[in-house]
């Protein structure tokens, strides 16, 4: 059974939704599935760019077969090797054997690495950044990503009706449930731009210097419509996805906001952390979320320190060291770059606290993070309540513009 969907008279939308899915790349929660976008174009030369999973072959070949409409497959572009968008090529090989496909040395290399395929020479076209290859009225132009993700990234830009098919650049985590284009979906919205921020910053996040420098390539390009390979496609306020990636991959706060990050092993630290966040109200702050990182997935904590411009972390001594779901949180932190924060810190220990100059000296290994107050120590269920209050007092200051 297909579903494609025509995006122009020439341009097919082949891709596969994947609702089974539990965690992406086997580690991040996926609430409402996953998308594997993929393009046919029609022209003088059939080409399709990028193919899907391979546990959605069977799906994604059925739509291929439809949209085709008796055509042979004459061109596969490959714009990225990960697997959850290549893992389809040797079941399209099969179906297609006379196919030929256009991509980088790199993703050549990766090409036998993943599937050992033997490719002729005659059938393995090589393209390098820049380089523009006709199939008919459409000519296409190839702009090298490199890690954006991974090293082999390419773009192609579809210079005749200026279509920029952006690999994993501009992924959503979720399926499109027939709302393939972004201004059919509320995409102003917060689950929405939940779904987009958790996507960039635990997938992208490291790679913010890449990142700018393909943004800078692209927005060189006229481009009308943009092609992810997850999530909707963008035809109308294309700046506005472009203007959140600008400033994610500036690691900039999305937001004027704080965001406590805490682990609690008996209930204290969390009361604590209740009246701390009682005492930011009542001065005035009003952008507050509080997370207990024991049960919230990492992914979700990081995308939020990608979102709110302050920081506070509540955690526990352990074993005379982080508790262990903290000190992940803050790995996972500097690996994936993030920096430009304000940070403040509580630390609980009911005999020789040890975490809050743990987690001063581990932020202090990350770029531009600036610290509001003292740290604060809790002794089991008991803290200086006078101290608390004058953290909130300059927390609230930082984020109220009062400092």
């Amino acid at each position: 059974m297909y579903s494609c969907r025509k995006l122009r008279d020439d341009l097919v939308y082949v891709g596969v939704e994947d609702r089974r899915l539990h965690l992406f790349e086997n580690l991040f929660p996926l609430d409402r599935g996953v998308s594997y976008n993929s393009y046919l174009l029609l022209d003088e030369k059939t080409v399709l760019l990028d193919t899907c999973d391979q546990t959605v072959s069977r799906h994604f070949i059925e739509n291929i077969e439809f949209a085709l409409a008796g055509k042979t497959l004459d061109y596969l572009v490959i714009n990225h090797m990960e697997p959850d968008h290549c893992g389809s090529i040797q079941d399209l090989y099969e179906k297609y054997p006379k196919l030929s496909i256009i991509s980088n040395a790199k993703t050549f290399q990766m090409l036998d690495q993943f599937y050992q395929m033997t490719i002729p020479a005659d059938r393995k076209v090589e393209v390098k950044e820049g380089d523009e290859f006709s199939v008919g009225r459409h000519t296409l132009k190839f702009v090298f990503a490199p890690m954006v993700h991974w090293p082999e990234v390419m773009f192609t830009y579809d210079m005749t009706d200026k279509t920029l098919f952006s690999a994993d650049a501009f992924g959503v985590f979720g399926c499109n449930n027939g709302n393939i284009l972004a201004h059919e979906q509320r995409y102003k919205d917060k689950d929405f731009l939940d779904d987009a921020r958790r996507y960039y910053s635990n997938i992208v996040g490291k790679y913010g210097p890449q990142t700018q420098a393909a943004l800078k390539k692209a927005l060189s390009l006229e481009v009308e419509m943009l092609c992810p390979l997850h999530g909707p496609i963008w035809t109308e306020d294309l700046s506005f996805i472009i203007d959140k990636y600008d400033k994610w991959s500036r690691y900039l706060p999305e937001e004027k906001a704080v965001v406590i990050l805490y682990n609690s092993v008996y209930g204290n630290t969390e009361t604590v952390v209740d009246h701390f966040t009682l005492e930011l109200g009542i001065r005035g702050v009003k952008n507050i979320k509080a997370y207990d990182v024991s049960k919230t997935d990492v992914s979700y904590c990081i995308a939020e320190c990608f979102r709110a411009s302050h920081l506070v972390f509540a955690g526990t001594t352990y074993n005379n060291n982080l508790f262990p779901k903290m000190e992940n949180l803050i790995t996972d932190m500097k690996n994936l770059n993030v920096q430009n924060r304000k940070i403040a810190i509580l630390e609980n220990g009911s005999w020789a606290p040890q975490s809050g100059k743990l987690m001063k000296k581990a932020f202090d290994e990350m770029k531009n993070m600036s610290y509001i107050g003292d740290i604060l120590t809790v002794k089991s269920a008991s803290v200086d309540r006078s101290a608390l209050e004058k953290l909130a007092d300059e927390v609230a200051d930082s984020v109220l513009g009062k400092e």
